[in-house]
């Protein structure tokens, strides 16, 4: 999602903000809906099994631990007369340790992951883009005018990249640049992550690619297999469309597929394309995107073999999903289209900010039973019942994320949509500190801007073992995905990242 300061449109998501008065993000947490309570406690309820027996191996283990020779003695002479009994409970053991390991979960690491960073001379500072803007011709005074003030409350800086087919006067937004834009994009994550991990190409059992607006034929994902001669049984998909939210969707996608093949490797592989995405009219509605989005790709290697736990970074601990495109007004509210003179554009409803807010509402709500430690769910749901069944004037409670989380990836869409939810949901400014400086210094790069977040994090040594992260996006449709990752140990930041050699420059300060 894009949020600018006065008018958004995305190749990944953008929102209309309105000058002077600010439009914000609904308050979603003074209201929250049942029907999503229930769906967070569901998921709850769904690992009760766990929960449940898990405490009875080890009370059990425990009275055991507790008893002396002379009580196994008597025990033995009584069992000797039970044999029913024996029986019955070997069982029973048998069933509920049966019961245990098929219905448990394979546990998903996060091997490594890298972020493509471009060369110098794709940067664009913001006298070089107005520049070239007035030069292609295709921009009046009064767009251009737009711009060069969206860029200024923008939060981007000066070193953000654009891909080649830009820079050139006038730009070449053919097929045959933006396929070159996606091979240098994809191919340069995936070869520092072979480096970093010392991973085989063909060790791959699992691929998918994600990239909203460029979806040639043969697919992205086919371009990967082919330049890296992946093996012939390769579970490999390509998913188009999504916005800046599918890179959460993709590692919910690949975790599912890592549940059914064993001992495997996946890799996630999110972008976005800018070549053939350039708007080139003067609407105001569509010209965001030329000003916020930037190159970028991650690439992410899961796995789902135990012996990588001790190489391992991360383990996926939830996925949590909201899709609102039954409701008609969220479906169309970023809808790609033609402008008046034919020129390709995306399209942003006046009730996108609403519709966005509300989809984060319905995240984190039902997010909340999963990860909120048990005194904050008690908190809030003794005053939700309040409130909603006794219709007492009760102050809704709004329960505190930084308790169960120690990290927030936040989507770097655009500067208000990272003022908004740490206002909302009263984080402190080291908490959207990775947020804000991934916009400042790459701008928004999609749905891979998370990964650029995290890898800030990692460089900054903020990682600690069994600290939890919150990676939370935005996309088309409208959807609003989490993910939450929890570290396995002091994690260090993997060479060649892209902030290896800028990162003790920031946080910077940024204009208001």
């Amino acid at each position: 999602m894009t949020i600018s300061g006065e008018q958004g449109s995305p190749a990944g998501e953008a929102v209309r903000v309105q000058q002077p008065s600010r439009m914000t993000l609904p308050d979603f947490l003074q209201s929250v809906n049942l029907k999503y309570v229930k769906l967070g406690y569901h998921y709850l309820i769904s690992n009760l099994l766990t929960f449940c027996f898990v405490p009875l191996i080890i009370v059990t283990l425990i009275h055991f631990s507790q008893t002396d020779i002379d009580d196994l003695h008597h025990m033995w002479i009584h069992l000797q007369y039970n044999m029913i009994t024996i029986l019955s409970c070997f069982a029973f053991i048998v069933f509920g340790l049966t019961l245990f390991i098929l219905a448990r979960p394979r546990p998903v690491y996060l091997v490594d992951f890298a972020c493509y960073r471009p060369g110098d001379r794709f940067k664009a500072p913001f006298h070089r883009f107005m520049e070239h803007s007035r030069l292609t011709g295709d921009f009046d005074e009064s767009s251009l005018e737009f711009q060069r003030k969206i860029l200024l409350r923008s939060g981007l800086g000066e070193e953000t990249y654009v891909p080649e087919a830009m820079l050139y006067i006038p730009p070449r937004s053919s097929m045959a640049t933006a396929r070159a834009e996606a091979e240098e994009v994809m191919f340069g994550a995936l070869d520092s992550l072979f480096q970093n991990t010392n991973l085989k190409p063909k060790d791959i059992g699992i691929l998918v690619v994600n990239c909203s607006l460029f979806n040639p034929t043969p697919s992205l994902s086919a371009m990967i297999v082919n330049k890296y001669k992946l093996r012939g049984n390769i579970k490999s998909f390509n998913l188009g469309g999504m916005g800046c939210s599918a890179g959460v969707i993709a590692i919910d996608l690949a975790k599912d597929l890592l549940q059914v093949h064993r001992n495997t490797y996946a890799v996630v592989v999110s972008t976005e394309n800018i070549t053939q995405n350039w708007y080139f009219g003067n609407k105001k509605s569509m010209l965001i995107p030329n000003c916020l989005f930037r190159v970028g790709c991650s690439a992410v290697l899961l796995s789902n073999k135990s012996a990588d736990r001790r190489r391992a970074k991360y383990r996926l601990v939830h996925v949590v999903r909201t899709n609102r495109a039954a409701d008609d007004k969220a479906f169309r509210c970023v809808y790609q289209e033609q402008d008046d003179a034919g020129k390709t554009g995306v399209s942003l409803s006046k009730d996108l900010m609403a519709i966005a807010g509300s989809a984060l509402k319905t995240n984190i709500t039902t997010l909340g039973p999963l990860v909120l430690p048990i005194s904050e769910q008690l908190l809030f749901f003794a005053t939700f019942v309040t409130r909603k069944l006794f219709k007492a004037d009760v102050k809704p409670y709004i329960p505190d994320f930084k308790l169960a989380f120690d990290h927030f990836c936040i989507h770097a869409g655009g500067r208000a949509v990272i003022d908004e939810l740490e206002k909302n949901l009263q984080l402190l400014p080291v908490h959207v500190e990775a947020s804000r400086m991934t916009l400042h210094r790459f701008g928004n790069t999609s749905s891979s801007s998370i990964w650029y977040e995290l890898a800030y994090i990692e460089a900054k040594g903020r990682m600690r073992r069994g600290n939890k992260l919150w990676q939370i996006a935005f996309g088309s449709g409208f959807k609003c995905n989490s993910a939450v990752w929890e570290a396995l140990h002091n994690v260090k930041a993997s060479p060649n990242g892209p902030w290896q050699d800028c990162i003790d420059k920031y946080p910077v300060e940024i204009p208001t």
